[in-house]
């Protein structure tokens, strides 16, 4: 009988220690895993990075900037994407991943646009990652025909290496050399507008003098230009008009 007694009460015992050891083992995994507790992960996008990072450290959170990209129209250093994204649900400790715009201009290889047309070596710059600067007439048999490119008044060679986004002055044919064009009208338009008008008259853009303060020289106007516009006015194919600009 005390044999069954004693039994019974290890039995209990034994019973009671398991218990125990499995609501410890549940306190301690849900007190490791925060079982039930999360926290909302900030929108971090379009923040400076530095920024980023104090909000995620103050929220108890990591973070891993793994990835990197170029966007000349974005803040530089600011966060592009984030994961996970913005408003998840995440526990505490989680790392998030961040994609960067670089502050570095990467480089890339001006294409060889010689002997193309003015069309297509805009293309080819442009699928380059880089944009066209002025465009330059000079006497030469083959109109529109990209005769040389410089940069910074600097001739380069095709395959040099640029950071992306830089302009590449064209340099081009004229055509026959004794070509004579209509004189355009540049009054009331914008520089761009006036170099796109000469451009199509195989004409160039001179010197562009501002006349009083231009606070925004895209929208500064041409009030003045010479050789002055007159009705019926003709002038050589490549040469140059100077520009009288006032905002």
């Amino acid at each position: 009988m005390n044999f069954f007694k004693i039994l019974g009460v290890n039995f209990i015992l034994i019973a009671l220690v398991v218990i125990g050891v499995f609501m410890g083992a549940s306190f301690l995994l849900n007190s490791y895993t925060r079982h039930g507790d999360s926290l909302t992960v900030p929108d971090l996008r379009g923040l400076n990075v530095n920024d980023a990072i104090h909000l995620l450290e103050d929220k108890k959170l990591r973070y891993l900037v793994s990835d990197s990209l170029y966007f000349e129209d974005k803040p530089k250093l600011s966060v592009l994407e984030q994961n996970p994204a913005a408003n998840s649900n995440v526990k505490e400790g989680r790392c998030i991943y961040l994609t960067i715009n670089t502050n570095q201009i990467p480089t890339v290889a001006i294409p060889d646009v010689l002997d193309a047309s003015y069309r297509q070596a805009e293309a080819m710059l442009k699928n380059a990652g880089l944009k066209v600067g002025n465009i330059i007439y000079k006497p030469d048999f083959a109109k529109d025909v990209v005769l040389e490119i410089s940069h910074l008044n600097t001739k380069i060679l095709p395959g040099t290496k640029i950071g992306k986004g830089t302009a590449i002055d064209l340099i081009l044919g004229t055509g026959l050399t004794n070509e004579v064009v209509d004189l355009p009208n540049l009054i009331g338009l914008t520089i761009d507008e006036a170099r796109n008008l000469l451009h199509s008259s195989s004409l160039n853009i001179g010197s562009i003098v501002a006349l009083g303060g231009i606070s925004d020289s895209t929208t500064a106007k041409v009030v003045r230009q010479n050789p002055a516009f007159t009705e019926g006015a003709t002038i050589n194919g490549g040469q140059s008009v100077d520009l009288f600009i006032k905002q």
